[in-house]
């Protein structure tokens, strides 16, 4: 099916629209009944291709999710053209990768989310929140997302990783400018296809990933001379093992994946639940009972990871849709939890949504988030702690979003109490 002319997912005014233009648009889409196929924008030093099928239906984005054997996520799953060698070193990771290459990682790494490590970091996590809360009161309501959504995941992925705080600062400005590389604010330039754009915007992007790279794998080497018995001590120690370069591309994959889906899901939440004060007393009215739901309403609601590419290992048919091997689609997470189909009034933010089968973590199957239950922790305990302590905690004005086309961003939001 032939692209509207209004509907270009693959330039860059189409990401400058409001939330609520972007929405109705991909609703557009979706009235269509079949995916549609989006030209590609051709990236300077990186190259592009044809094009890609927009899976924005919860029927095509689950499947396909499903059945990793024919949506592959090889060669690329984190970038719409495929990733250089000289990219992927740093940016790759099992996220690139299918199985067994991608169990066999996902396997060792699994080791930071078993149970009993989660179980061990409720009290600190507990504690994280309220010295976040307390540096917060006493600075004043500024920027929320700086003083705090932004705080405590970086924290978290830090402290499991054993991560002095010293670095934590430069790791969050690492992980904006990773993600924010189309944005002016985190780059400097103009977002644009220019290949002077692109070669500055690739420099910073180069120079943060190596950065991060480079502070896991001396903590790796560290881990390998004087065990201690933390998260790293596992990872590159025992019978199966990561490398400095594996470590160090897992570290970033943590902290881009973990700490900005967290970080802006409790942005987010903060603006939802002001703007939705019936939910909100819903919420505090029973918030042991509802914070579960809650959370994940949230993350349907604002979908922080927009999309992620797959490519077809041979020809396929799905839901009346012929795909040839070699195809590209793009799993749209943020439409598929619009869907009509699926959820009932999807536009509603309802924290009593049930069932809410979302895909804010990914689509079923062995892609899906590793972290989920981690961020929905955070999360609980971060608005436990905020609305325990400050009960007229709201957000004041628009939030400054993140320009992207793969993470659905909160920069700035201002915030009383």
């Amino acid at each position: 099916m032939t692209l509207p002319a209004d509907l270009d997912l693959s330039q860059i005014p189409f990401w400058e629209r409001s939330q609520a233009e972007r929405m109705a648009a991909f609703r557009k889409l979706r009235e269509l009944g079949r995916p549609v196929f989006v030209p590609e924008q051709a990236v300077p030093f990186i190259g592009g291709g044809p094009g890609y099928y927009a899976l924005v239906r919860h029927a095509d984005v689950t499947e396909a999710s499903r059945n990793a054997a024919v949506f592959s996520s090889e060669p690329c799953a984190n970038s719409i053209p495929d990733m250089p060698r000289w990219l992927s070193v740093y940016f790759g990771s099992m996220i690139n990768m299918d199985d067994p290459a991608h169990a066999r990682l996902r396997r060792i790494v699994s080791r930071a989310f078993t149970p009993r490590i989660l179980a061990k970091m409720e009290e600190d996590l507990a504690r994280a929140a309220a010295e976040i809360v307390d540096r917060a009161i006493e600075e004043g309501p500024g920027d929320f997302v700086a003083q705090v959504a932004a705080r405590l995941p970086v924290r978290v992925i830090c402290d499991m990783m054993g991560i002095p705080a010293k670095f934590h600062d430069m790791v969050l400005r690492r992980t904006n400018v990773i993600l924010g590389n189309a944005d002016p604010e985190y780059t400097g330039i103009s977002p644009g296809y220019s290949r002077v754009n692109v070669a500055r915007g690739l420099a910073r992007l180069l120079h943060a990933g190596h950065s991060l790279n480079r502070l896991a794998a001396r903590l790796g080497d560290e881990r390998r001379r004087r065990p201690t018995g933390d998260l790293v001590s596992l990872l590159v120690n025992g019978e199966e093992r990561l490398t400095s370069q594996q470590l160090g591309s897992f570290f970033i994959l943590l902290v881009v994946a973990g700490s900005e889906t967290t970080r802006n899901a409790i942005a987010y939440g903060l603006k939802l639940l002001t703007d939705h004060p019936g939910q909100r007393e819903l919420l505090l009215a029973d918030f042991d009972g509802r914070v579960a739901g809650a959370c994940d309403e949230i993350v349907r609601y604002a979908t922080p990871v927009i999309q992620f590419r797959r490519t077809l290992t041979r020809d396929h048919e799905m839901n009346g849709t012929a795909y040839k091997k070699g195809d590209k689609v793009l799993l749209f997470y943020n439409s598929a939890n619009r869907d009509e189909s699926v959820f009932h009034d999807p536009d509603a933010f309802d924290i009593t949504r049930d069932p809410n089968p979302h895909v804010g973590f990914g689509g079923p199957g062995p892609h899906y988030c590793l972290g989920a239950h981690l961020a929905r922790r955070e999360m609980t305990v971060m608005f436990r702690e905020l609305f325990t302590r400050l009960p007229d905690a709201r957000a004041v004005g628009e939030p400054s979003f993140l320009l992207s086309n793969f993470i659905n961003g909160v920069k700035h939001l201002r915030w009383a109490f």
